[in-house]
């Protein structure tokens, strides 16, 4: 099949950093991501159509792992626009009180209708003894009581399932965009515009490469004895470098499924270093 889940992953991800690179805001983005994650879903819909699958193991590799990881990201993406146009514009009580009551229906939502189930511990335990069941089509048991939306889907590019699966991954994404949005603290909007000592110095790179040297520092424990946590490190130089990074759980995400390297800045930066001392031998 044309669309394996590699392809997937790197086609969402290269449209996400090139929306990145060029500085728009995050409503913006996540308008933009909208519109293509939605292109995308129905493209790889009319592949599945005219093509099919070769064999049951495909199928259930489809609906199980690729689909999710567009439509999972769909209802991320288009959950963040509705908030981020609906929100208070200042960063005052108003604004805390609302990502906080987002927050709480998220986690409420969380408890109804995922965790409590049996197919949430099945996909979490990573379980693959009952995906014939859960993952090929024409295998829907409305004994169980599902929910309504499975009245709605489409029987022929949907098990139901793969719907649960991507309500997971998108509520995973909603729940730490939502978290950076409630913690003043780590939360670098307002001192990034107020803050003058630095405003002379700027990061050049991408914002992926600052996340990744980020992540880096965190990970080696290089700061404070590895004592200070990854929100806090990516504050700082978000306020030295008076540049927002957004939701870094995503963004991390992103880059643990590049093709290639998955610590290009860190080699480029090893290799620049190499080459600077070579020139003053």
């Amino acid at each position: 099949m044309k669309y394996s889940l590699q392809n997937i992953i790197l086609e969402i991800h290269n449209k996400e950093e090139k929306i990145l690179s060029q500085s728009k805001r995050f409503i913006d983005e996540a308008y933009e991501m909208t519109l293509y994650l939605q292109d995308l879903l129905f493209s790889v819909k009319k592949l599945i159509t005219e093509e099919g699958f070769s064999n049951d193991s495909e199928e259930i590799h489809f609906f199980r792992t690729i689909k999710p990881q567009i439509l999972g990201k769909l209802i991320y993406y288009n959950k963040v626009y509705r908030i981020e146009t609906t929100c208070p514009v200042s960063n005052g009580k108003m604004y805390y009180s609302f990502f906080s009551t987002q927050l709480a229906i998220l986690k409420r939502d969380y408890s109804e209708h995922l965790c409590n189930s049996d197919f949430y511990r099945y996909y979490r335990s990573g379980r693959t003894d009952r995906d014939e069941t859960y993952f090929r089509r024409g295998n829907i048991n409305y004994h169980d009581g599902l929910n309504s939306i499975v009245f709605e889907i489409d029987p022929t590019y949907s098990t139901f399932f793969d719907y649960k699966v991507a309500r997971i991954i998108s509520n995973e994404l909603l729940y730490s965009y939502l978290l950076t949005k409630i913690s003043p603290d780590e939360n670098p909007d307002v001192i990034l515009q107020n803050s003058e000592s630095t405003k002379d110095i700027f990061w050049t790179d991408s914002k992926n490469a600052l996340i990744e040297l980020v992540y880096a520092l965190y990970a080696s424990g290089a700061i404070s004895h590895g004592k200070i946590g990854i929100r806090k490190i990516s504050l700082m130089f978000q306020i030295l470098f008076r540049i927002p990074l957004g939701d870094l759980h995503h963004a991390f995400h992103r880059m643990k499924t590049r093709t290639g390297s998955r610590t290009a800045f860190l080699d480029q930066l090893k290799i620049s270093l190499e080459d600077y001392m070579d020139k003053d031998l």
